[in-house]
Order: structure tokens, then C-alpha cells, then sequence
């Protein structure tokens, strides 16, 4: 009987990139080909805003998920998997009872919300007191999940006195998402125009909301998720838009050609 033959060269080397490919950087929880280390900051920053993330279950393992970044960018951050808000979450937070929060999220017809720019007038009237005593409620899943976790956690959220918050952005259900993840690559379709990632949002909002440094703050973060959509693309192919979405968009445009 003729020995076995060693393994070719090639097939060697597909078998190193793949366990090389399967390996996890300890700190940034990523695999090493899309790891973000040198782009997180080496210590968290700290912010005087309380960041509270409910996490979705079915969230937390998708690959493209950006709430970990946070945790891992920011120090003042918690997270909870969970379906919906609890009393219980608040208790980690360390902040006192007359906190301002606020919780992110688009307006519906039957529930508004403040845009940022109008946020950022009402804290600068109150002499910026309020931003040293801010809790950030943010829904991290789906929009469909995040849509159902918003309200089955309105009780808690009216408990606090919670205010809705918006981005300045221009929320259209019938035009396609405008997010970073579109700007080289469509990785992850969002279902409106105006909406955005989880950390983009936090970047939005912590631009206003914080006191000293919020415009660098966000510019750290953005440029994490740029790196991570332009590292990621290599791996992943390209999501087609939505064709309901793409019709709707055209019709629009015929409309007010």
C-alpha cells in the first residue's frame, strides 16, 4: 500500500485562512481579519451621558451588530439583553431620581419626537444642568424588534418622564435607508430613509448632548464604523436593494418630476 500523499500547498494554506478566519480578537470580540483594535479606543472614553443599551436576544450574535462597539468605545455604557425596558435596568445606571432621559427613536403619527437640534436649545436654556444628569435609553434590534421593544417598555419609559428623541433627519417610509452602511456598500438594509445604525445614532445624539468634547466623540465613533463596513465588505456581498422599496422610491420621483 503507497503512503498517503501529503497535503498540497494550497489546500494547506485554505485550511491556515480559515482557522485564522474562526480565531477571535480577545478585546474587540471580532474576528482577527475584521478585528477594530486599532481603531477603538486604547480607554474608553468617559461621557457625563449614561448610555443604557436593551439589547435584542436575536441582536446580539448578527455580525454587523454595532451596540459591542459601544461598550467597547465608551465607559459610562450599559447593556441588558432583553425584549423590553425593566425597572430593574435602572438600578446599574447610578445616577439619581431627578436624571433627565431620553430614548432614541423616529416619531410615528401617533407619538412625536424631539429633534436634536430641538433638545440642544431646551438643555442650553436650563444652563447645561441637565447634561451632567442625562440617561440614554437606546432599543438595539431590528426595527421591527426595536419597534415592538419600544412599546412593550412604555410603561417604564412614562414612568420616568422619558422623552422621545429624533435625529434631524428626514424619516421617508418610502425611500430607502440612507446610513454609512450605503456608502460603499449596502451590508445591512435599514427600511427608511432616516434611519440609522445604533451606534450612528448614539454618535448623532452625543454630539449634541454632551458638553465638552461630543464632537469628538462622535467623530471616533463614525470612523469605527467606517472601518468596520470597509473591512467587512470584503467578506460579505452586496445586499440588493429592496425591490418594493426601489418601486415606491421611482414612483416618487415620477411624481415630482
Amino acid at each position: 500500500m503507497e503512503p498517503d500523499s501529503p497535503p498540497s500547498s494550497s489546500s494547506s494554506t485554505s485550511q491556515e485562512q480559515q482557522q485564522r478566519r474562526r480565531q477571535i480578537c480577545r478585546r474587540c470580540e471580532r474576528p482577527i481579519p475584521v478585528c477594530l483594535c486599532h481603531v477603538i479606543p486604547t480607554t474608553p472614553i468617559k461621557t457625563s451621558t449614561h448610555i443604557l443599551i436593551v439589547h435584542h436576544p436575536l441582536e446580539s450574535q448578527h455580525k454587523l451588530n454595532t451596540a459591542r462597539l459601544l461598550s467597547k468605545s465608551l465607559h459610562h455604557v450599559t447593556t441588558h439583553l432583553s425584549r423590553e425596558l425593566l425597572r430593574s435596568h435602572l438600578t446599574h445606571t447610578h445616577q439619581s431620581a431627578s436624571s433627565t432621559t431620553i430614548y432614541l427613536f423616529p416619531p410615528s403619527p401617533g407619538s412625536p419626537a424631539v429633534g436634536l437640534s430641538e433638545l440642544k436649545e431646551s438643555l442650553n436654556s436650563n444652563g447645561g444642568g441637565d447634561k451632567r444628569n442625562l440617561r440614554l435609553v437606546v432599543f438595539d434590534g431590528t426595527w421591527k424588534h426595536a419597534k415592538e421593544m419600544v412599546k412593550a417598555s412604555q410603561g417604564v419609559l412614562e414612568g420616568l418622564g422619558a422623552i422621545r428623541v429624533c435625529l434631524d433627519l428626514d424619516v421617508d417610509e418610502n425611500s430607502r435607508g440612507e446610513t454609512i452602511y450605503n456608502d460603499e456598500l449596502l451590508l445591512r438594509k435599514e427600511p427608511s430613509k432616516g434611519c440609522v445604525t445604533t451606534l450612528e445614532a448614539v454618535a448623532r445624539c452625543l454630539r449634541v448632548v454632551e458638553p465638552d468634547n461630543g464632537e469628538e466623540i462622535e467623530r471616533i465613533l463614525i470612523g469605527i464604523l467606517r472601518e468596520m463596513v470597509k473591512l467587512q465588505a470584503a467578506f460579505l456581498k452586496p445586499v440588493k436593494p429592496r425591490p418594493k422599496l426601489l418601486k415606491m422610491s421611482k414612483q416618487n420621483q415620477f411624481r415630482t418630476s
